[in-house]
């Protein structure tokens, strides 16, 4: 038993199925010949044409194989090209180096002074 598709899995697999016909056909290649070529029954590759979800993903690569495409195969889910794997991955990473100080830190100056400086602020960090 083949299990259901969602709408959107369907919609994909139909305009794939599309895809491969007008791949085909521009190639002048009746469905007979991709079969053979491909190692696939007739019933398959039209099953596949329409875009069915029971098809296996091998019959797939060996149709791509025989329309020269199987680059393109490969790249399907090359993962330098993933832009959400790659941003949750790099989410993941440790955080190098210190986090800055939000406590404000009285500027170095001379350190043999006992006493502070004179400030133009009052006891209340309000500026004159």
């Amino acid at each position: 038993m083949v299990k259901m598709s969602s709408a959107k899995t369907r919609s994909v697999l139909v305009r794939l199925g599309k895809d491969l016909r007008a791949a085909r056909l521009r190639r002048g290649m009746a469905i007979g010949d991709l079969a053979v070529r491909a190692g696939a029954s007739t019933s398959t590759i039209i099953r596949m044409e329409k875009g069915e979800p029971g098809v296996g993903i091998g019959t797939l690569a060996d149709v791509m194989v025989v329309f020269g495409l199987n680059e393109r195969f490969a790249d399907l889910l090359d993962v330098r090209h993933d832009d959400l794997g790659l941003a949750l991955s790099n989410e993941r990473l440790p955080q190098r180096g210190r986090r800055r100080s939000t406590t404000v830190r009285p500027p170095e100056g001379d350190k043999g002074s006992a006493s502070p400086e004179p400030s133009d602020t009052d006891s209340d960090g309000l500026a004159f």
